[in-house]
């Protein structure tokens, strides 16, 4: 199946496997793009701040991100750049790279020669494109998140039936009484949960 086949397919999505960096220079401003993998609104917060931090003399960080597979949640931010020029032309070349859970920042250095809105737009739009070009793009299933409760001694059982079907575990406590968050791929919830409910004093409630 192709990227193309896969459009109309709501059980699996496509993100980047890891950061990416790639730089673009015009007319003396140097643009540096960070692609990062993102699955909340928390974890791009950091990621900002650590850029600003470590670009405290850049004049722009500039954005786009998208998260989530129903389209919805996302944000374009040209930060100081004249409007429709950063924020819009990022995230467009995260969505032509089809991918989501996905973000960019672009620090601007100012070089003393202004560029205008096409070179603002090509600039933006290049070097977020070259960043998402050197992280690989990699396909997962969409899950749906689930807490699973449960005694400590069911533990190899309810970890067999999440390992068989590959799903994600998100955070576990491993006491007496033990509790884990995993996200179940939806195309294989029903089973995985019939499963677990045949464990005697499994508790399970959707997060």
């Amino acid at each position: 199946m192709s990227k193309e086949d896969l459009k109309d397919d709501k059980t699996v999505y496509y993100t980047i496997d890891k950061p990416g960096v790639a730089e673009f220079k015009d007319r003396g401003s140097k643009f540096i793009a960070f692609a990062y993998p993102i699955g909340h609104v928390d974890d791009f917060k950091k990621h900002l701040q650590e850029l600003k931090k470590l670009h405290p003399k850049a004049v722009h960080h500039c954005f786009a991100y998208r998260i989530g597979t129903d389209g919805n949640n996302f944000r374009v931010s040209d930060d100081g750049e004249p409007s429709g020029t950063a924020g819009r032309p990022i995230l467009g070349q995260i969505d032509s790279k089809q991918v989501t859970n996905a973000a960019v920042i672009v620090v601007r250095y100012f070089g003393g020669t202004l560029l205008g809105v096409p070179g603002l737009i090509n600039a933006y739009k290049t070097v977020a494109s070259l960043a998402l070009q050197v992280t690989p793009v990699v396909q997962k299933q969409v899950e749906v998140n689930f807490t699973i409760q449960f005694d400590y001694t069911r533990m190899n059982e309810v970890m067999t039936v999440l390992k068989q079907h590959n799903c994600t575990i998100i955070s576990q406590e491993m006491q007496l009484f033990c509790s884990i968050l995993s996200g179940i791929p939806c195309n294989r919830q029903q089973e995985v949960l019939y499963k677990l409910k045949e464990i005697p004093g499994v508790n399970i409630t959707k997060s």
